[in-house]
């Protein structure tokens, strides 16, 4: 057998791959204090510019793409490149506008304040 039919048969024998990037949701932690409600995302591999966060109308919405680079021939590949993607409902007492984010070692935190409405409060009991 030829070189070159050998080639074709082996691109016959390779599943089918699309241009689209894979989705999956990242891993994530979530706390609340009386302050405000802490999201840790892991996203391994996203640069800052790749993440985008929308909160709007009691929805989150964060995603982010881990491009590799690569070069030269593959001798062995478990993982490529990848786009995160999760959506949750959050209250809408959540402080929009202060909302923020920081990236760290591939871990996206986000600080969603509550608004000073939603916060517990302690009523003074006034004597009559």
């Amino acid at each position: 057998m030829s070189d070159r039919k050998e080639m074709i048969l082996k691109e016959e024998s390779m599943p089918e791959r699309t241009k689209e990037l894979p989705v999956i949701a990242p891993l994530v932690d979530i706390f609340e204090n009386d302050d405000q409600i802490l999201l840790h995302a892991d996203m391994p591999g996203v640069a800052k510019e790749q993440i985008s966060v929308h909160v709007d109308n009691g929805r989150l919405e964060i995603s982010g793409v881990r491009k590799l680079d690569t070069s030269g021939s593959e001798i062995w590949k478990e993982f490529d490149s990848v786009e995160y993607k999760r959506v949750f409902s959050v209250p809408q007492s959540i402080d929009v506008p202060k909302v923020n984010a920081e990236l760290k070692d591939g871990v996206l935190k986000l600080y969603l304040p509550k608004a000073e409405a939603a916060k517990p409060k302690v009523i003074e009991i006034r004597s009559a």
